[in-house]
């Protein structure tokens, strides 16, 4: 009964106390580095290298076409290895948050709030909803997964 009489003083008290760091970057990160890496920059600079060397026109055509091969290859391995790596990500998210609605319920209820709050939610509003989420975990963690 206690329970559902927390204010939202002692709510962001809990919040404070369990900081979730979440890194977010990931994807502007991978494209910079496949889009310098992979993208235009290496073709042009192996032609311009060749050139420089006085190779023949055929030894640098034969060149930036295996390098746009080599390129065409990276550049799907490092998406497939990117999709993995974000499928992975959300798995061990979903994991975390089971764990959390378990083991620190008054915590992850103190985030719905305050995320509610953000919206101009008002308490007496949004404790409702806190509550229904409570009673079922899978409908909480899909919240908390969006």
């Amino acid at each position: 009964m206690a329970e559902n009489h927390r204010t939202a003083e002692s709510e962001k008290l809990l919040l404070k106390q369990h900081a979730e760091k979440h890194f977010t970057a990931g994807e502007i990160v991978r494209d910079i580095i496949i889009g310098v890496s992979d993208g235009l920059t290496v073709p042009f600079a192996l032609a311009a290298g060749l050139s420089g060397a006085n190779a023949s026109s055929s030894i640098i055509l034969t060149a930036g076409i295996a390098e746009v091969a080599a390129g065409a290859i990276s550049m799907g391995l490092g998406g497939y290895l990117a999709a993995k790596s974000e499928a992975d990500h959300y798995v061990r998210e979903l994991r975390r948050e089971q764990e959390e609605i378990v083991t620190v319920p008054d915590t992850e209820a103190a985030e719905v709030a305050e995320i509610l709050a953000e919206y101009g939610i008002e308490e007496h509003e949004y404790r409702p909803v806190v509550n229904a989420l409570k009673k079922n975990p899978q409908a909480w963690l899909d919240f908390m997964m969006k």
